[in-house]
């Protein structure tokens, strides 16, 4: 069976709905929710936002690793074992500041806010979906971004239908 827009579209805010619920239930605190989104030869880390908001405020940052390396941090090309984002999708909790400063990613012609992070603790390593279910992740492009998520009004709208 075929899934159809509108099929897409109420299982996308079935799932948002709940997982907004889970996300509401975050303990505030001077952490972020970080989730690695690794795309071969950009230099961004991931997403981060702040507990108890939703994916749809997230940003994708740069790390300064001044502080500490990110969790993936390993031998960096030419050398012959390479490897970088072997923690794609994996869900950090991540203690550190926004230093107000912003890097430019030449893969992906993007200014991007820079982050020092400080620590970096896994808290899913399997979570699950990052915007929408229906994403489609691919390591050829940036395809994944916070305006994939439905406005609260479109998926409103969505689940009051029979």
């Amino acid at each position: 069976m075929a899934l159809t827009q509108c099929h897409t579209l109420r299982s996308d805010c079935e799932a948002l709905r709940e997982r907004e619920a889970v996300i509401a239930q975050e303990e505030k605190g001077a952490y972020f929710i970080g989730r690695r989104y690794y795309i071969p030869l950009c230099r961004f880390w991931g997403y981060l936002r702040e507990p108890g908001q939703s994916w749809r405020t997230a940003k994708l940052v740069m790390m300064d690793e001044s502080v500490v390396h990110t969790p993936d941090r390993g031998p960096e090309e030419p050398l012959p074992n390479a490897v970088f984002g072997k923690d794609q999708n994996v869900e950090y909790i991540v203690k550190g500041e926004y230093t107000g400063r912003n890097a430019y990613d030449p893969s992906t012609n993007q200014v991007l806010p820079m982050f020092r992070a400080t620590s970096y603790e896994v808290r899913n390593a399997e979570p699950g979906f990052l915007f929408v279910p229906s994403e489609d992740y691919s390591e050829n492009y940036v395809s994944l971004r916070p305006v994939l998520i439905p406005e609260p009004e479109v998926c409103r709208q969505e689940l009051a239908k029979p």
